[in-house]
């Protein structure tokens, strides 16, 4: 195994985990000798929830990806930013670039690319999801873009948002919001098994990742 390989999602999991076992230590003690029957008859928090299903998630996107590992295509997984409490959850180095990719698990309608302004008021691109405006996960990539680019200098960085469960319906169209793609499990695997024309020295670019961007 790779000495840089990390598993996707086992920070998720193991924050999941973390907050489940607090969770159930607060019923235990509210509830002294009834805590075990409280445990048991209580609903998971949705904020605990989430956690769990987001590294079920990272775990797919992940499986996926390293389908596509080769000596020429390296994928690295759940790596902390520097100096942040923050995860990049998928970076990929093929000889065409580097890409920064994060994973959201969303049950229902695929995400849309909405453009408002343009004529009188200045263009702006959002992303939606279920109808809600959040283009905040894009402003997310593009800061996990930067940190990357401040490792690898000229190499070209692309930053994608991934999501699982979504219902792409039968002609799913990838889209890009602010530079950022937007896409599925399958496409995305499908761009980056593209991504080859001989370029970068593959090895050298993910030895600097992998020191900058140290396991989760």
């Amino acid at each position: 195994m790779d000495d840089h390989y990390s598993a996707a999602g086992t920070s998720a999991q193991r924050e999941y985990e973390r907050r489940k076992a607090n969770d159930e230590a607060k019923l235990r003690a509210k509830w002294g000798k009834l805590g075990g029957i409280a445990v048991a008859l209580s609903d998971e928090k949705q904020s605990t929830r989430a956690w769990s299903s987001g590294a079920a998630g990272e775990a797919a996107v992940g499986a996926r990806l390293d389908g596509l590992a080769s000596e020429s295509i390296r994928v690295l997984h759940d790596r902390r930013i520097p100096r942040s409490k923050a995860n990049i959850d998928h970076i990929v180095v093929t000889p065409g670039g580097v890409w920064v990719i994060d994973t959201k698990r969303y049950v229902g309608p695929a995400p849309q690319k909405r453009v408002e302004g343009g004529i009188i008021r200045p263009r702006v691109e959002l992303l939606t999801v279920k109808g809600r405006d959040k283009t905040a996960l894009v402003d997310g990539v593009l800061n996990q873009v930067e940190h990357v680019r401040r490792v690898v200098g000229d190499v070209p960085v692309f930053g994608v948002l991934c999501f699982v469960d979504a219902d792409w319906g039968f002609f799913p169209d990838a889209f890009e919001v602010n530079g950022v793609r937007v896409v599925w499990p399958k496409k995305l695997a499908t761009w980056i098994g593209r991504s080859v024309e001989p370029s970068l020295d593959v090895a050298t670019v993910t030895s600097a990742i992998a020191a900058g961007f140290k396991r989760a």
